[in-house]
This record gives structure tokens, sequence and C-alpha cells, in this order.
């Protein structure tokens, strides 16, 4: 090889890629995230992901997360390989720190590539999502069935031609013969849950628990095989609370999106914004100022102690103990109070925009978080004494649903359920984002990985999330609030009263939309449950032509059977509290 061909040969994972599979056609792709990007045949596949996993050192040990896109419509695809589905891997390495995404392309109406569900255990969600989703089949997956819609659901609808709202679709008879149907779908059977109704000794029992049920905290089944009290199969149901969340992300504009993504994880408001709106900063190339960042780091760990809070109480209500959610709500409701002053709304504000926040902070908010800083620790001292030091909620907590750090990696685990192995990886100290290298802090980590630690682990982030907020107010930068991008929407609005072209660019941008770039971009933020990630695709318009939203508790709940088998039945309940998931950021 000479010197030259050396000089521009790739490096990091996409060289070692190229290195190991020589002339096997592999195609490198440039990303707005920067993310390496590597397109590889179907045919290898598995030859590919079992280097990653195993052979690379540092190997990438997490399927982060995995997905599809229907490219049949897309226009900006130079360079590409041709696709009319392509199903996305991405992977991390935490020793590495970094990941790498791979891309398959395939073609035909009824495409297939071989599950990778023997490399990694949380590959099974993911590629009964792809298929329910998209109609893409995965050879050798042990249980290739819808996991979003219905089991009677006819086509899959992500694709693009498939219809976005109801009134596009043919008007629904419920005739006698659908009825019936749609009741028999709904019939438990056991064997389809992988569960015997008896043995060659004894019977067992299978308990329908949900999807009503107050301890699986929403619309959100576990079906149980039991042997007098013990559990020998807990299989979770999930897809209930499916809204389409993804799909109206090809409808909305890049603007007028921005409230749907506070709905997904409903407890963590603003944060849902931030993830989103720095992929779409990314692809613009919108630099957002000092002051917008932290404002936006403010808020975030104020939802970040609204909803620790909440899980706090219902946890602590899950194992026995009644009244910490009563206390703990007053502290919530204390934390509204300043959200609200600042952004005019409590739960769902959807108050972060593209460029920034929609205005600079009220008069008088610097005594209102000061207040809420000088109230809240004396809160989490009564709260030790009156709950983590509980003998009962200790017995119920401790070594009940534990897993170590690898157990973790395998199953997609992030966020506290990770750090309460012992893994101190936390996005904003390992990938600092939106300012968050400016801050001190501290990383709070357990030791078994079980029920009480997840809970301990949570509740030393708030006093964390504290040091934050008490940084943001003692060191809020001056300047502007939005960025003064043509494509930051709306505009700051002083500007629009003074220059014509600040006046078109909020009328276009508001009402149609900004034109965003062509290009692909990947945005991850330590969010309240885990790490949460857009990974949007821009057809260079003025909506988004392809929004994947990856949640922490999807990958969490599919844990489950894993870490309940042998033990009781309330010991699934102190689990499933443990976990700390809304069903909004499953199902999406």
């Amino acid at each position: 090889m000479t010197a030259l061909a050396q000089e521009l040969r790739p490096s990091g994972v996409i060289g070692e890629l190229f290195a190991r599979f020589p002339g096997e056609g592999f195609v490198e792709q440039a990303t707005a995230d920067g993310i390496p990007t590597m397109w590889i045949p179907a045919r290898r596949l598995h030859a590919v992901m079992k280097l990653l996993k195993h052979e690379l050192r540092p190997a990438y040990k997490m399927l982060y997360d995995l997905t599809a896109v229907d490219e049949r419509l897309r226009q900006q695809r130079t360079g590409l390989p041709q696709s009319d589905f392509t199903v996305v891997y991405h992977l991390t390495s935490f020793e590495r720190n970094s990941d790498v995404r791979i891309k398959v392309a395939l073609n035909g109406e009824s495409p297939s590539l071989p599950s990778i569900s023997s490399l990694w255990l949380n590959a099974n969600w993911y590629e009964r999502e792809v298929w329910d989703l998209f109609g893409i089949r995965f050879d050798g997956h042990p249980n290739l069935q819808r996991i979003m819609m219905p089991r009677t659901w006819v086509g899959h609808p992500l694709r693009k031609d498939h219809y976005a709202r109801a009134t596009e679709a043919e008007a629904l008879v419920m005739d006698q013969a659908r009825v019936d149907r749609e009741q028999e779908a709904l019939r438990i059977k056991p064997e389809e849950w992988g569960m015997k109704v008896a043995d060659e000794d004894h019977d067992y029992m299978v308990l329908n628990l949900g999807p009503n049920h107050p301890s699986v905290h929403g619309v959100f089944r576990v079906m149980l095989q039991l042997d007098g009290e013990e559990i020998v199969q807990a299989v979770p149901d999930i897809g209930y609370h499916h809204r389409g969340a993804e799909k109206m992300g090809e409808r909305q504009s890049w603007h007028s999106y921005i409230p749907y993504t506070d709905r997904i994880d409903y407890l963590g408001g603003v944060m849902n914004n931030l993830p989103y709106l720095m992929a779409v900063e990314r692809m613009a190339g919108i630099q957002v100022p000092e002051r917008a960042q932290t404002i936006r780091v403010m808020l975030c760990e104020f939802f970040r102690i609204t909803s620790h809070l909440l899980y706090y109480g219902t946890y602590a209500q899950d194992v026995g103990s009644m009244s910490p959610v009563f206390y703990m709500f007053v502290d919530r409701q204390k934390a509204y109070d300043v959200i609200e002053a600042i952004t005019g709304f409590r739960m769902h504000p959807a108050w972060f925009r593209i460029g920034g926040v929609a205005a600079d902070l009220p008069q008088g908010w610097d005594k209102l978080v000061r207040e809420f800083l000088d109230w809240m620790p004396k809160r989490l001292k009564d709260y030790e004494q009156m709950a983590l030091r509980n003998t009962i909620l200790k017995r119920r907590s401790i070594g009940i649903g534990a897993y170590d750090t690898a157990e973790a990696i395998e199953w997609g685990v992030t966020g506290p359920g990770l750090r309460a192995t012992g893994c101190a990886w936390d996005y904003r100290k390992a990938r600092p984002y939106s300012g968050y290298e400016n801050f001190e802090f501290d990383i709070p980590i357990g030791r078994n990985g079980d029920v009480y630690d997840r809970c301990l682990v949570r509740v030393e982030e708030i006093r964390q999330s504290l040091r934050i907020i008490e940084q943001c107010l003692n060191h809020m930068p001056a300047g502007d609030y939005k960025a003064r991008h043509p494509l930051t929407t709306p505009p700051i609005k002083d500007r629009t009263m003074q220059d014509i072209e600040t006046l078109i660019h909020h009328f276009l941008n508001v009402s149609w939309g900004p034109v965003i770039p062509a290009g692909e971009c990947t945005m991850t933020v330590e969010a309240t449950k885990g790490l949460n990630s857009y990974y949007l695709t821009s057809d260079g318009g003025t909506m988004s032509y392809r929004t994947r939203i990856r949640t922490p508790s999807f990958a969490h709940l599919q844990m489950i059977p894993y870490i309940s088998r042998g033990l009781m039945v309330p010991d699934l309940i102190a689990i499933i509290a443990s976990i700390d998931f809304v069903m909004a950021d499953v199902d999406r």
C-alpha cells in the first residue's frame, strides 16, 4: 500500500471494518452527527455484528437501537446504495465511549434478513417492532409477531403507503363477523405466550396482571405462569398506549412537532424537546447561545427532580408505604410552580424552540428558584427516615430483581438502572451536551443492581440536580435566549419588528416550517429514565422524512422475565416499580 493510500484509509471502527472485509462492497456514509456509519450487504450482517460485539477490542457490547426506514419516497440519496427499505443498527461501546451505525439495504415488497437475536437478547423486541411497523421479516427470530399493533391489524403503519389518519382509511364497519374475530384475537392462549397450564406432576396458574392494574403504572400487561406463588414465567405485553408518535413526525413541520415530544416520557416535560431540537439544530448548523443552553439545562434538571419524586413516592407505595407519595406530591407542585412561572405551563410546557427557548427568563425567576433550593434538601432528609430506612421497604427491596453491569448492557439498560450496578457512566459527563461540561456534579452509583439500589441512585440524583440548578442560578450567562440564525423558529421577537427579512423568516418558518438541509442525525440526552435519542432524517424539506424515537423504557421492560423468574408475585410488583417507566415512553 502506498503512503498516500495509507493516509486516505479510514481510521477507527470504519477502518477496521474495511480491513476485515475487503472487497465486500461496504459503503461509508457521512452524517451530521459524526457517528461512524457503514452500509453492508445482508449476507455479511451476522459476521459484522459478531465482529463488533465479540472480536474487536474494545467491543461494541450494547445494541442501543434497531430500526428501519422506508426509502421509497426519499429524494436526497446521493452516494447511498439503492434501497427500498433500510434496517439501521446502532451499537454502543462504553469502553471506547463511541457508537457505530450499521445499515443494510433491502429491496422488494416483502424484504427479509437474518435475525441477530442470538447475538443480543434485546434484539427480540426491536426486530418485532420493525416487523410490525415496516413488514421486514427477520429469519430465525424466535417469536416474530406484532408488538405495537393488534394482531388483527392489516398493513405496516410506518410504511409510506400506509395511511396516517383514520380519515384517510376506509370507514370502519364492525359487523358481527368482525366483532367475533376481534374477540377471538383477545382470547388468552397460554401456549402462544410460551407457558404451560399443566406439567406431569402438577398444574400451573396463568394469571393476567394488567393492563388495568395499579401496580403496572399504565396500560401494560404481564402474563404470569405461577407455580403457587412462585413465578415460572413473566411475559410483558405492550402496545396498548401506542399513538403513532413517529408517524406523526412525518406529518408535522419541524417546529409544530415540538409539543408531541412532550408526550413521550410525559413526566420528562421539556427534557423530551431537547434531543429532538439538538438533532434539528445540528442538521441546520444552528449554534445555540450560552444563555439558552443554561436555561435548557436548568429546566431539564427541574423535570428530572419532578420525575424522580413521582418515582420515589409510587415506589414506596408499591412496596407498602402509603404516606411518602403524598408528601412528595407537595414537593412536585412546588417545582411545578417554578416551571410554570418560567414557561407558562406545568407538565407539558413544550417550551424549547429551534435555536433556543421560547422566551427569556421572567423577572423574579431567581427568587423562586432560590426558595425551592432552600426547601428541597431538608425534605430529602425526612424521606430518608420515612422511606429508605424503613425496615419493610428494605426487606421488600434488597436483593430483589438484581442484575450486574454486563447483564444491563446486554439488555440495553441505561440511566439509573445501569448506574445502580456500579457503572459510573452518565451521558452528561461522558459526552456533554448543552453546556453540561461547565457544571460540577457527581455520578451516583449503586453496588448490587437490585431494586433498592435503583431507588438510592435516583434519590442521590435529585441532590445532584439541585447542585446543577444552583450553578445555573449563580452563573446564568447574559446574552440572547435564542440564536440569530435564519432557521431559528420563531426568531427573536423584537427583531421581527425591526427588519423585513426577519419578519419574512418568521412567517415562513412558523407557517410552513423551516427547510432543514438533507441529512441524518442522532442526538441523545441523559433523560429521567435513561438515554433518550431522536434519529431524524431530513429530505431537504419542511418536515422530517423519518423520525425515530429511541426511549429507555422500551428496552428496560424487556428485561422483566429475566430478573423475575423464581421470585414471588409481590417481588414482581417491586421490580416493576423500580424500573421507573411510563407507557407512552414504551409504546410511543
